[in-house]
């Protein structure tokens, strides 16, 4: 959740146009993402990201209305795509037996993991060009193979 935060930052500053903004400039578009987060979606910032905020935070209505803070129409559809690839894999690696519990999802994994990944690398590579967290790392690269190891992916998701 606290990437998508700043990837909502920095699709409302517009980073993919300059990448070198100043630090104010970045608290100001957090300020305007939360005061619109709390008006819209009645969800009040905190200091530290708890699972209450970030479980309402990765929702399509989330990008919805991050979406009306950002200028650019062309930014909308890449974000939405996003928020709901991830949506569709959260299911696999939070369930206990993905096989059982959702196996349509565990056979779209991978291709939602790859378009992810692609999406990370070509729309928002101002953030990930080169370089991917290990929380995305795991979530796209190993899910599968430990699921068909373990018959579910345990405690680090």
């Amino acid at each position: 959740a606290a990437e998508f935060y700043k990837i909502f930052q920095f699709e409302i500053g517009e980073v993919y146009k300059n990448p070198d903004v100043p630090k104010e400039e970045r608290k100001r578009w957090q300020s305007m993402l939360d005061k619109h987060l709390r008006k819209k979606m009645n969800l009040k910032p905190v200091t530290r990201m708890n699972g209450n905020f970030a479980r309402r935070l990765m929702s399509k209505e989330t990008v919805e209305a991050v979406c009306e803070l950002i200028k650019s129409e062309d930014r909308h559809e890449p974000l939405r795509e996003l928020m709901d690839l991830y949506l569709k894999m959260k299911p696999v690696w939070r369930s206990t037996c993905p096989s059982k519990e959702c196996p349509e999802l565990l056979c779209q994994y991978s291709f939602n993991s790859q378009r992810f990944a692609e999406l990370l690398s070509t729309k928002f590579k101002y953030r990930y060009e080169g370089k991917i967290t290990n929380y995305f790392h795991k979530t796209l690269a190993h899910v599968p193979e430990i699921i068909e190891r373990d018959g579910s992916i345990g405690a680090w998701a």
